[in-house]
């Protein structure tokens, strides 16, 4: 009877190990070139792919690539680790596109994230010396680190907010042009038929501001940024702020 105790005890903590071994296997992806892992996934979230008609449900693990535009369902988290190991989290409702994403472990980075809806939060890695080019984009601004922890909210009235919460966020709006068409004023007498001008391009106002450590800027729909200025931590107090910061301090599951 005792050694059969011992056989069947034997056998369980087997099984254990061959779980644990597995569970361990399966959170070790390898992370190649122009690619970003799906490391955590509260909720759901879909991805329409380059080429593709169709969109698909995402899991944790799943490998995302540059072209991809993702989405988060209602209450949902997600996070995306790149080779770098830098950290990307997005809130529930939110919608991204890759535009670009090379970060190896020694290489130039090169990291552009379009945002056009919802929260993102960015933990970039410090590990890649030299050339540096990571950058959160939205409608009416251009976010680019190194080595920061920030978050940006783009509004649906595309409005969008930065708070910077680690080192030095640049933001930068203007440089993009819009066809605008002549004015209309009222009916007038013309001497006869003659060239009208056409659409012309009319260039945003160009600005930059440096955002350090407990700072924020927020730009108005407008693409018009108000005066950066501090924040305190009980104003910034919310249960997503909450949440990244204990995934900062806890790092990986």
């Amino acid at each position: 009877m005792r050694k059969l105790i011992l056989v069947v005890l034997l056998f369980l903590l087997t099984c254990t190990g061959i779980g644990r071994v597995e569970a361990k296997r399966t959170m070790t992806v390898k992370i190649g070139p122009g690619e970003a892992v799906i490391a955590h996934l509260e909720g759901t979230a879909q991805v329409l792919s380059a080429g593709k008609d169709k969109p698909r449900s995402l899991r944790v693990n799943e490998l995302v690539r540059k072209g991809d535009e993702i989405s988060t369902g209602p209450k949902s988290k997600m996070e995306l680790v790149l080779p770098d190991k830098s950290q990307l989290r997005f809130a529930d409702n939110s919608r991204f596109r890759i535009v670009q994403i090379e970060a190896g472990a020694e290489e130039a980075k090169d990291v552009q994230i379009q945002v056009a809806l919802g929260k993102a939060w960015a933990n970039v890695s410090k590990a890649v010396q030299g050339q540096q080019n990571f950058t959160l984009t939205c409608e009416n601004a251009v976010t680019g680190v190194r080595g920061t922890v920030y978050r940006l909210n783009v509004n649906e009235d595309r409005s969008a907010l930065v708070r910077v919460y680690d080192g030095e966020v640049y933001v930068a709006g203007g440089g993009k042009a819009r066809e605008i068409s002549p004015s209309i004023g009222p009916p007038r007498r013309v001497a006869g038929p003659k060239p009208v001008a056409g659409p012309k391009k009319v260039s945003l106002e160009e600005w930059t501001f440096i955002i350090r450590s407990m700072q924020q800027i927020l730009i108005r729909g407008d693409g018009t940024p108000e005066k950066p200025k501090d924040f305190t931590e009980q104003e910034d107090r919310e249960e997503w702020v909450d949440w990244n910061k204990a995934r900062d301090s806890d790092g990986l599951e």
